[in-house]
């Protein structure tokens, strides 16, 4: 490495684009990835401060019989309520950059000079800020639809608010410095994710 610092990456996408299968293959390509979405779920283990506070703010409802964090019934009610997506968003982000930032301090440590921070809404929360390079994974508005509806079953009116509460896969695109675009075979994004990957560790090598 040339330097001291670890170069971040900030791999980004629309909902349903296929940013967890180019996640996948970075990291078969041995990329320290932190996953947000992962660290999301740890900070809202049982018992942890900020389950008990959604739970104050949600109602029981949001639990399992067990105690656990009912993901899809939370989802319900922000992706409808801009207000209640802006308070949980205030709860959990600052929770969630800490935890990202330790680990990657850790990875740095452990030999990694380049870090990917996996964050599904990088543009939306301010992370574009912190990271070197922005890539976004890219699938047309239509084909998110076409996802959402035969792989998640969501009706048109689900489907319509999360990408409503996502920045336009178009703007994503326009904001970044790498586009891996999703719409082909698997062995045509993988020749994407390496070629853009091998070109990072070159010039951080260098």
């Amino acid at each position: 490495m040339k330097d001291k610092a670890v170069f971040r990456i900030g791999l980004t996408g629309g909902i349903a684009s296929g940013k967890s299968t180019v996640s996948a293959m970075l990291r078969q390509l041995g990329a320290a990835v932190i996953d947000m979405d992962r660290i999301a779920r740890e900070v809202t283990q049982p018992g942890s401060e900020a389950l008990s506070t959604m739970s104050q703010r949600f109602g029981m409802d949001i639990l399992n019989q067990e105690g656990s964090l009912r993901r899809e019934v939370v989802g319900k009610i922000v992706f409808s309520n801009p207000e209640e997506k802006a308070w949980l968003e205030s709860l959990l982000h600052p929770l969630i950059r800490a935890k990202a930032e330790a680990e990657a301090r850790a990875a740095f440590a452990a030999g990694h000079g380049i870090v990917v921070f996996d964050v599904p809404l990088l543009f939306e929360t301010g992370w574009d800020q912190w990271v070197d390079a922005i890539w976004t994974v890219y699938v047309p508005p239509e084909i998110q639809k076409e996802r959402l509806r035969d792989r998640d079953g969501f009706t048109e009116q689900e489907i319509l608010d999360r990408i409503a509460s996502q920045w336009p896969i178009d703007a994503k695109k326009q904001g970044a410095d790498v586009v891996i675009d999703n719409t082909g075979t698997l062995d045509s994004t993988f020749r994407q994710v390496e070629s853009a990957w091998n070109t990072v560790v070159e010039k951080n090598n260098a």
